[in-house]
């Protein structure tokens, strides 16, 4: 039974860049007694909230881990629906690798012209978050640290406590020791997982996230951001994975 200091986590989006087996870009849903927030916002996210029943006027804050559009794609979209749908009162902050406001203004003006510059109507604010720097934000403490992914993105994966609780996302990335130092001893490690047995440059494969699962150090291991060739074979993954919809209680 669910107590009031559960948090959960919704899989809004599992899926690839590519929509992979029709799944929704990355977009969890975190809730917990203090504060209710997103990890990525991908270009479909819009979509998924609205799908799965999400009162985007709850959401506090989200997390962008890098700069590609499955990954925060979705944020114009989020903000023009809070300003013209939602009628937004309540403060939103939205925090990433550097550069993060100024990524979100230009994406912004390049799929809605004039509308980067329009004001929200609510109090909307940026931080910055550095690899190796925990910063506070709200009710959470973020821990980033630098993954492998496409140099331009500036990518990261966080480590986030919350209401006594912990998660780690590895964010877009290849094996990297990181990740162990993000994921050791929480409560839940969200992996990507873009490939079932052939290492891809930037990206994780299912076989060396299953030879290193012990080393992770966590409680509970959830693959996302599944790709075809992992899709295929779920019948023979032995490590739990995400679902468009799922939700799970930590």
């Amino acid at each position: 039974m669910a107590s009031s200091r559960d948090v959960s986590v919704t899989f809004l989006g599992s899926g690839d860049a590519f929509g992979s087996g029709g799944r929704l870009n990355t977009c969890f849903l975190v809730r917990s007694p203090e504060t209710c927030f997103l990890i990525d916002c991908g270009a479909s996210s819009l979509v998924a909230m609205k799908k799965y029943g999400v009162d985007r006027s709850d959401v506090d804050i989200i997390l962008i881990t890098h700069f590609h559009g499955d990954h925060f794609g979705g944020v114009p979209f989020f903000l023009l629906d809070a300003r013209q749908v939602q009628h937004r009162t309540g403060p939103l902050i939205i925090a990433g690798p550097h550069g993060v406001e100024k990524r979100v203004q230009e994406l912004t003006e390049a799929l809605f012209p004039g509308a980067s510059g329009a004001d929200p109507g609510f109090s909307l604010d940026f931080v910055e978050l550095a690899a190796g720097v925990p910063t506070e934000i709200g009710a959470l403490k973020v821990y980033p640290e630098a993954v492998i992914h496409s140099k331009g993105s500036d990518p990261h994966g966080y480590r986030i406590e919350c209401s006594g609780k912990s998660i780690a996302y590895s964010g877009d990335s290849e094996w990297t020791e990181n990740l162990i130092k993000i994921a050791s001893g929480t409560d839940l490690f969200i992996c990507e997982c873009s490939d079932y047995d052939e290492p891809t440059r930037n990206h994780i494969d299912y076989q060396t996230i299953l030879r290193r699962s012990a080393d992770l150090g966590s409680k509970r291991v959830i693959l996302t951001h599944l790709g075809d060739s992992v899709l295929s074979r779920l019948d023979s993954t032995d490590i739990e994975y995400a679902e468009d919809g799922k939700t799970v209680t930590i």
